[in-house]
């Protein structure tokens, strides 16, 4: 895995990065003839979310770039009590420039699509497009803010003495992270190595001298946000996919729906789209939809494999048995229906399944 040094708003950092072409799995410039898409992956868990994604051939027909965000995955940084989705975006302005990147197409989630909205709306030249995926409601539920603080308390009682840690509050914390994230598909063999590798970097990154960094990232930067004004999002000019996950124990379908509708009062192009059975990171579940659609006037390459993540994946116990298919498509695993948030805690965003949004 490579990685540039930075320098932005929010100090120097060594962030951690793969590109891929069509022709090389691990390419050291993207090809300038080819779109670029940049993926931003959400909390807790690195740039190897997108794993399924290097491997479509309906995507490997682009340059792919994925970057670990600062205290996530293999990037070397601090990251300052400040560090909120406008730092976070000029951050990625920074990679951008260090890479000598033209305009890209945006591909978030959960955080991630925080980040690239703020982008869209910062800095509207230098993204093309947005696909954002389980993006983050307008505010804030207090019934998920709870949850987030939860997850933070159970990991940092686990840890505050790393010569004794408390396996059962580190439990707490790794289920509250999971069942968030992928509800019940945690019990496949490819999430559970995703978690694998997540706790494998966690030493150096929210050991007990980053509980404050692993707050930041993973309380207070989803807390202290508020929706864009009108006037702000109209500075968007590209086009915004959001794409709902059906079930996101998070977000639901009404609070994306909310916020299409303060884009379209801007004036902005945006659809939304839901995902069936998909949990929130529906990209690591159900990965075939996940297609920014637009963009497949490109030819398919004539030869693709697995990017080289699937080698720390297989062996945290994935067991990738069609790798070698050269057209293999992930199959959609069925899930079972997760329990959702009491009306009570949930407030008025109460879940429909009439609504009339395009489903996969």
């Amino acid at each position: 895995m490579r990685q540039v040094k930075i320098e932005s708003s929010s100090g120097v950092a060594l962030l951690s990065y793969t590109i891929s072409t069509p022709k090389a799995n691990d390419a050291e410039t993207i090809d300038p003839s080819l779109p670029t898409i940049i993926l931003l992956h959400p909390v807790y868990v690195s740039q190897h979310i997108f794993h399924y994604q290097f491997a479509s051939p309906d995507l490997r027909r682009f340059n792919l770039i994925a970057v670990d965000m600062r205290s996530h995955g293999n990037t070397i940084c601090t990251t300052p009590s400040t560090y909120r989705a406008a730092q976070a975006a000029d951050d990625v302005f920074c990679f951008m420039d260090a890479l000598d990147l033209p305009p890209c197409h945006l591909f978030g989630v959960s955080l991630g699509a925080c980040i690239a909205l703020e982008m869209a709306v910062t800095r509207p030249e230098r993204a093309l497009s947005l696909f954002l995926l389980s993006p983050l409601s307008l505010t804030e539920p207090d019934f998920v803010a709870a949850g987030r603080q939860e997850i933070y308390d159970c990991w940092t009682a686990a840890y505050k003495n790393p010569n004794n840690v408390d396996e059962d509050a580190a439990v707490e914390a790794v289920l509250g992270a999971v069942q968030l994230g992928f509800g019940e598909s945690s019990r496949s063999s490819f999430c559970n190595s995703i978690v694998q590798h997540a706790l494998m970097c966690s030493p150096h990154l929210w050991s007990r001298a980053q509980f404050d960094e692993m707050h930041t990232v993973s309380v207070k930067f989803f807390l202290d946000r508020h929706p864009y004004p009108v006037s702000s999002l109209r500075k968007i000019t590209c086009p915004v996919h959001l794409v709902h996950c059906s079930e996101d124990v998070a977000y639901s379908l009404e609070m994306t729906e909310e916020m299409c509708a303060h884009m379209k009062t801007a004036g902005i192009d945006v659809r939304l789209s839901q995902i069936a059975n998909a949990p929130q990171i529906g990209c690591a579940t159900h990965p075939e939809p996940c297609v920014v659609d637009y963009l497949l006037y490109c030819p398919r390459p004539e030869f693709w494999s697995f990017c080289s993540g699937s080698t720390s994946f297989s062996s945290n116990g994935w067991c990738p048995l069609l790798a070698t298919t050269p057209q293999y498509r992930p199959l959609r695993r069925p899930l079972r229906r997760l329990s959702k948030p009491s009306s009570s805690s949930a407030g008025s965003h109460k879940r429909s399944r009439t609504r009339k949004t395009t489903t996969y």
